[in-house]
């Protein structure tokens, strides 16, 4: 079994559109990225893994018919060992959400699940777009939850400290959601052109996805930084949630007009990047031409990343994300993320 076998087998190409999950569910929490962020992102790109493990062996039979140089029904990997990495991926994710607090552990297992479900009974059912939807915003939310634990694990340094994070913590969840919810909404899309990326066909389905991106990136676009939050450091955070006992400062939002301008640059970028190739689709649903539209949905992933992070106030985690296109591009050259 070579390198190159498991580089397919687990589209090292897409690992790039993993980090922004988490680092976007932090923005969206108002919080910096600490060593949960750090723990979140560890144990998304696990599950992800998994996720893409157990896909090729769930799916051995059906890519012997239609995608006989996958990994798998080429002979490279063993359907056993493509099972027990999947096994192995999963319980290393879990371990390390397990070490960000049990709030992380709960959605982490929650994410785990999905995905597990998701390759296994619900691809090839109506559910599974909505499914893969769903395991993308959990991933995000794991950043969140990851994030604001460890942010009132280091807060709690009084008696009742604990009783008063737990509260902010849920409330820092609750300010994740509709980020959550923007990303799930495009890998819905995303997920519905996959599902005739062999066949090809399938004019409704890109055109339906182009919408989607359109209103997505218009949505982005649209934000206007709220009032401010609490302190984070000793300043107010744009898009942050207010903590029990602590009064908000009042007035403008510091750096407000350059994080708004950031978002909109962001959301047309990220319109762009997953625009084109399904407008090309759509005029010509060949089976290239759609594989190409899902090629570029995944590539969105991280520009959307990047501007649902500026829209949480967080513009060097924004940029930072962005770091990670040319990166994702380079190695597509060589390993498909499809």
């Amino acid at each position: 079994m070579s390198a190159r076998a498991w580089a397919e087998l687990l589209r090292v190409s897409a690992l790039f559109t993993v980090p922004g999950d988490a680092l976007a569910g932090a923005a969206a929490a108002g919080l910096r990225p600490g060593r949960g962020t750090a723990l979140a992102v560890g144990a998304s790109l696990c599950l992800y893994e998994a996720g893409m493990a157990l896909n090729d062996w769930a799916d051995r039979a059906e890519d012997a018919r239609e995608r006989p140089h996958r990994p798998i029904p080429s002979g490279r990997i063993s359907p056993p060992a493509a099972l027990a990495a999947a096994g192995g991926l999963t319980a290393a994710g879990l371990a390390l959400a397990a070490r960000a607090g049990r709030p992380a552990l709960v959605v982490g297992s929650a994410l785990a699940a999905t995905v597990w479900s998701y390759d296994l009974w619900l691809k090839h059912t109506p559910a599974g777009p909505a499914a893969m939807g769903a395991a993308r915003a959990l991933d995000l939310l794991l950043g969140a939850t990851a994030t604001a634990t460890a942010d009132a694990a280091t807060r709690a340094t009084v008696a009742g400290a604990a009783t008063g994070a737990a509260v902010t913590g849920a409330a820092r969840l609750r300010s994740a959601l509709p980020s959550a919810a923007l990303l799930g909404a495009h890998t819905v899309a995303v997920t519905t052109v996959s599902r005739r990326e062999t066949q090809g066909g399938s004019t409704a389905a890109p055109l339906a996805a182009l919408a989607v991106t359109g209103a997505l990136g218009a949505s982005v676009a649209r934000w206007r930084p709220s009032a401010p939050g609490p302190a984070r450091g000793g300043t107010p955070a744009p898009g942050s949630v207010p903590v029990p006992g602590r009064v908000p400062v009042p007035g403008p939002v510091p750096g407000a007009a350059a994080g708004t301008a950031l978002a909109t640059a962001l959301a047309a970028v990220y319109a762009g990047t997953a625009g084109r190739p399904l407008l090309h689709a759509a005029l010509n649903p060949s089976p290239p031409l759609t594989q190409r539209a899902v090629g570029g949905g995944i590539r969105a992933m991280i520009p959307l990343q990047a501007a649902l992070a500026a829209r949480g106030g967080a513009a060097g985690v924004a940029l930072g994300v962005m770091g990670l296109v040319p990166l994702a591009r380079t190695l597509a050259r060589r390993v498909s993320p499809t």
